[in-house]
């Protein structure tokens, strides 16, 4: 009796609770109409109806976490580009430096429609489908050229060497950005492979890139380099993680809350090398996805995680269909690696007063074992196995990039040099550094030190202080010492510049992946990692 009477309050407990909730969700549903409805009926001016309920459900998931949002039937091309990184398109990177001129080809990608057409880096569209494209913008110029895969687009182009006019016509083709930027050997045993996403086969292609490399047999080290990836599918973060591991290896495990959302991935398949040395690159950039793939290898004791800790995104996204063909992103579980830990580093379910909310602290972090007794810990991210941090790159060099500079540099150059060197020769000559230096002598950009602007900030709060004119010897001799002209400071930082300029001119002629190649030249955290690498014990 006693069983039975506990079994009918366990379920009116329950009966309770799902009423509870499916009243409040019925009152604020209720409300919420009734605002509406009376809205459109007593208010003075004409409701914007379908702009306030979109910033209403905006407002609405944005209580939750940045990742579940809405997106309405107009926006779904930009999910599949999130999503697949693909698109319908001829395949160019444009450039629209003035919405009265031309579209300019920036960069052509490699086996792209546009490439196969003939296009390259400084031609100049005129018309898109007989239309001009003066007072266009950059982003209106874009959409023109893209369509429906196998459809046609014309263009009018002068041709960047002889200024000659030519009618082009493409066929857009579905444009994929390739999750493997580059691979190849980059000591005569060691090989790597640039990861930047994980979108649907490129798990297939890391095992084919992995069996390619050995083939060589020379190959005693292999580098996967994570670093900049925001993640993507979860189950290609499984199938490269199976390509390193015996088959049937738990990966991953998803928890939520909702039936058949809870599940465990194992490796299906079996794997290409299980004891070929492994280093993973990761770095703050490095979430989701790259989290799992280097969350397990980390746990099984697979491979040496070299960088700094990743971001720390242990949720899971799933795609559910909205009515008028929009789509919600709703996040359904949190995933945890094979040592029980998840890695997500900011808890969104307990936001402060004021609805922020914060990392978790390592006080309330857990600690768990690899297979091989090493702890490691939740809460944060993946922490490496060695911590190397990156060249930290000053205020000037961020500058000149973010403002284009270099990317302008770089098609000027493209102008007036028909050809280069192999990207393993390419080197930007002192007189060529020295004509970059005049062509940013005329371009707008902040070409203060980081020391300089803390000087004028600091500066401002004396003069709000009335302070100034007590301290004006000391601030005029720091101003004086802190001052230095634009030509100067652009020589004195020519060592960290000359690589994005490189970059950007090999790009131009042969591509991302060679961009990507000329990256590992000057890249001394990769240096420094294969020589720690060396030495690390498990």
């Amino acid at each position: 009796m006693k069983k039975i009477l506990i079994a009918i309050s366990l379920l009116a407990t329950t009966l309770a609770g799902a009423q509870t909730k499916g009243f409040k969700l019925g009152k604020w549903t209720e409300i919420q109409s009734t605002i509406l409805k009376e809205l459109n009926r007593s208010y003075v001016d004409s409701l914007p109806v379908d702009r306030m309920q979109r910033a209403a459900v905006d407002a609405m998931l944005s209580e939750l976490d940045p990742y579940t949002v809405y997106i309405p039937e107009e926006e779904n091309e930009d999910l599949r580009m999130m999503i697949n990184k693909s698109y319908g398109g001829i395949g160019a990177v444009i450039y629209k430096p003035d919405v009265q001129g031309n579209v300019i080809i920036n960069e052509p990608y490699k086996d792209s429609p546009a490439a196969m057409a003939g296009l390259q880096c400084g031609d100049e569209i005129l018309t898109i489908d007989g239309e001009t494209v003066a007072g266009l913008t950059s982003q209106q110029s874009s959409e023109k050229m893209r369509g429906v895969p196998g459809t046609k687009v014309k263009f009018r182009v002068r041709k960047v060497w002889t200024g000659d006019m030519k009618d082009i016509t493409i066929t857009r083709q579905t444009i994929h950005l390739p999750d493997i930027e580059y691979s190849g050997m980059i000591t005569p045993h060691t090989g790597y492979i640039n990861v930047s996403g994980f979108t649907e086969g490129v798990g297939e292609q890391v095992r084919g890139t992995v069996k390619s490399l050995l083939r060589g047999g020379q190959l005693d080290t292999l580098v996967i380099d994570l670093r900049g990836n925001g993640g993507g599918i979860l189950g290609e973060a499984v199938e490269i993680v199976s390509a390193f591991v015996p088959k049937g290896s738990l990966v991953v495990t998803a928890k939520g809350r909702e039936a058949g959302s809870s599940y465990a991935y194992r490796t299906t398949k079996d794997p290409v090398d299980t004891k070929l040395p492994l280093i993973v690159l990761v770095d703050s950039a490095s979430a989701s996805a790259s989290e799992i793939v280097s969350g397990a290898l980390q746990d099984m004791d697979r491979a040496i995680i070299i960088g700094t800790r990743t971001f720390g995104k242990g949720l899971v996204q799933s795609i559910r269909p909205m009515p008028y063909n929009g789509q919600l992103k709703v996040t359904t579980a949190k995933y945890y690696t094979p040592s029980g830990r998840c890695v997500q580093a900011i808890d969104y379910s307990h936001r402060n007063e004021d609805g922020s909310v914060g990392h978790i602290p390592d006080s309330l972090t857990h600690e768990f074992k690899t297979a091989g007794g090493r702890t490691v810990r939740d809460g944060g991210g993946i922490t490496p196995d060695i911590v190397i941090n990156p060249h930290q790159y000053s205020r000037l060099t961020y500058s000149l990039v973010m403002n284009g500079v270099v990317e302008q540099y770089a098609l000027e150059y493209v102008r007036r040099h028909r050809s280069i060197p192999p990207t393993d020769e390419f080197r930007l000559s002192d007189e060529e550094y020295e004509d970059f230096i005049a062509f940013a002598q005329g371009k707008t950009f902040d070409y203060r030190s980081s020391a300089k602007t803390y000087f004028d900030y600091v500066r401002k709060e004396l003069e709000r202080d009335g302070l100034t004119e007590a301290m004006a010897p000391q601030l005029e001799a720091l101003g004086k010492a802190l001052d230095m002209e634009k030509d100067e400071f652009l020589r004195l930082k020519k060592d960290e510049i000359v690589p994005f300029i490189e970059e950007e001119i090999v790009v131009r002629y042969y591509y991302q992946p060679d961009g990507v190649k000329l990256r590992l030249r000057y890249d001394s955290q990769l240096s420094e990692a294969l020589r720690q690498a060396a030495g690390f014990k498990f």
